[in-house]
């Protein structure tokens, strides 16, 4: 099957592009995009801080994926002064 990834801010700079598709599995999820993320952009780095959205819905990194999904990335905010 095949999702749509949309990046943002520094998820953006490091993979070079705003948004990729990529193959998976049947049945995939989150987790597992993360994995193939890596390979095919050694610089990006989403870890669990990472929020993830599933069509524009917050998701969990286990639900699994369907053809035509689109997955965003969004790092998460810090800093700003107090």
């Amino acid at each position: 099957m095949r999702v749509k990834v949309r990046f943002f801010a520094l998820y953006r700079d490091r993979a070079g592009t705003s948004q990729v598709e990529v193959d998976l599995p049947e049945g995939a999820t989150p987790k597992e995009l993360v994995a193939r993320l890596r390979n095919l952009f050694p610089s990006l780095s989403i870890d669990s801080s990472a929020f993830v959205a599933v069509n524009s819905e917050y998701a969990d990194r286990e639900v699994p994926l369907l053809e035509g999904d689109e997955v965003v990335f969004i790092p998460p905010v810090s800093g700003g002064q107090t």
